[in-house]
């Protein structure tokens, strides 16, 4: 999903451990509304450091697919070399969901630390296709980051993306890049991600020409992008990936999140419908993206409110 940066007033320099073990108890809390425990997740994200990292990590514990992906992928972006003991154990554990075991595979790749490529080289040959193709990328990004160290930039983006961005910058070629079933996924990837940061309509457009083609992760990340750029010529595309039955899951469930952070009222339709949805992963990740769509219209100062709810209670 998209990332959601807090902008902290002054008093959120001075966050206290109780505080940040409120937030964490209502991130933990099965009988709260997922959207409340979403928003405590991207609350503690933020806050960053060694409480919030042990009381994400007690997530994994959870029968929420969806909720374990976004811890995973909440670790990842954080980029702190403590989660990669809880990550390793995530991504080795086969009774976990392989969205929740993929997703802890790329944060070992965006935490950027090259102890784990022997981890992740091991997991490259995984049965489940979905957590081999991404491993296999975290050990380009890494292999990638050691020859290229002050170029880690993700463009206009805060995210850490799991491929850098192609030097490249004409739509064109990109498109026939990214479409390319032949390139080594890397490549593709990098395609990706240079279309999102070349922006416009025509990009949006020869990306959501991606959710066609490749494997599930290529289609799902396809969709990650473009709920990143929130432009809504992607709209059309996303709703139809997300009404066909037959798609993975894991694809559906990323679409409907970009449509939520596009927040148009041409999204609105199919995230309600789908909230019955038969995938538990896809009704989630409805009821997550009918929330971004209400703050994205909203007035709400920021989408990760777990600080400011406590402080608003003082």
């Amino acid at each position: 999903m998209k990332v959601f940066f807090e902008v902290a007033p002054a008093w959120a320099t001075m966050v206290t451990e109780k505080e940040i073990e409120q937030i964490g108890r209502t991130l933990v809390d099965a009988d709260q509304p997922l959207k409340a425990r979403f928003r405590a997740l991207f609350t503690l994200r933020n806050l960053g450091g060694a409480t919030a990292i042990e009381w994400i990590s007690r997530g994994f514990g959870d029968d929420s697919a969806l909720l374990k992906h976004e811890l995973a992928y909440c670790l990842g972006q954080m980029q702190d070399e403590r989660a990669i003991p809880v990550l390793i154990d995530v991504l080795r554990d086969a009774s976990q969901e392989a969205m929740v075991r993929h997703e802890a595979g790329e944060a070992l790749g965006a935490i950027g630390n090259p102890k784990v490529l022997d981890v992740l080289k091991k997991y490259s040959e995984d049965p489940v296709v979905e957590v081999a193709e991404t491993c296999q990328l975290a050990v380009k990004r890494l292999e990638w980051l050691r020859e290229h160290p002050s170029d880690a930039s993700s463009g206009p983006y805060s995210s850490v993306d799991p491929a850098p961005p192609s030097e490249e910058a004409d739509v064109e070629k990109l498109r026939l890049a990214l479409l390319d079933d032949s390139r080594p996924l890397f490549e593709r990837y990098r395609a990706m991600f240079a279309l999102r940061n070349v922006g416009g309509e025509s990009a949006v457009l020869a990306l959501a020409d991606g959710l066609r083609c490749g494997s599930a992760l290529f289609r799902h990340e396809v969709a990650y992008v473009l709920g990143q750029m929130q432009h809504e010529a992607s709209v059309p595309q996303l709703t139809a990936s997300l009404e066909n039955g037959a798609e993975s899951p894991m694809v559906r469930h990323e679409c409907a999140e970009a449509l939520g952070s596009i927040a148009r009222a041409s999204c609105l339709s199919a995230l309600q419908a789908h909230t019955q949805d038969k995938e538990r992963v896809v009704r989630e990740s409805c009821e997550v993206a009918l929330d971004i769509y209400d703050y994205e219209n909203g007035g709400d100062f920021q989408y990760p409110d777990g600080l400011s709810k406590l402080k608003k209670s003082d």
